[in-house]
């Protein structure tokens, strides 16, 4: 008998102590495929809107000579971000102010405090928040009450005699204490 190659009870401790540490190694490895696999798609949905640019659409909202000069009125659109199942509430609008024959202003619907849509009274020429008392003078600056920046303007062109404005996601409010 050749005690070479007969295992000696010494040599047993380390192969079960290098088997037991590639198990524990295989363990936390598939631990941390696991969790990873469990993580990544949520912080793909919490960061997905700061890295992909919003959708931005040109919406005809009436031809050039429907709107007069010096006068503010609502227009109706379909918002950008839409999805097919949206229905009425892919629906927005806008306050359109035509200045001069060719210029016009836009203004978002929606209270720079809190959201709330805003109404033109055109006696006053105020653009007036019903929520809180927040108060526009006709150019979208603040005249009075909570809103902390002026309201949100929105690019308009005319093409061929067709006034359009510029959609994107509704702006979301600014509230600071």
């Amino acid at each position: 008998m050749n005690h070479d190659s007969a295992e000696t009870p010494a040599e047993c401790p380390d192969e079960e102590v290098s088997r037991r540490s590639f198990y524990a190694k295989v363990s936390v490895a598939l631990s941390v495929a696991i969790g990873a696999m469990m993580v990544v798609p949520g912080l793909g949905f919490i960061l997905a809107p700061v890295f992909r640019k919003p959708p931005r659409k040109w919406r005809t909202v009436g031809k050039l000579d429907q709107f007069k000069v010096g006068s503010t009125s609502l227009v109706n659109f379909e918002d950008a971000t839409t999805v097919p199942w949206a229905g009425v509430t892919a629906k927005t609008g806008a306050w359109l102010r035509r200045v001069d024959d060719s210029t016009f202003i836009a203004f978002s619907i929606n209270c720079r405090h809190l959201g709330c849509p805003v109404r033109w009274v055109n006696d006053a020429e105020l653009f007036m928040c019903p929520c809180h008392g927040g108060v526009y003078y006709k150019d979208g600056t603040v005249a009075g009450g909570p809103p902390p920046k002026p309201l949100k303007r929105l690019a308009v062109r005319v093409r061929n005699q067709d006034v359009q404005i510029e959609t994107g996601p509704v702006p979301l409010t600014t509230t600071k204490v």
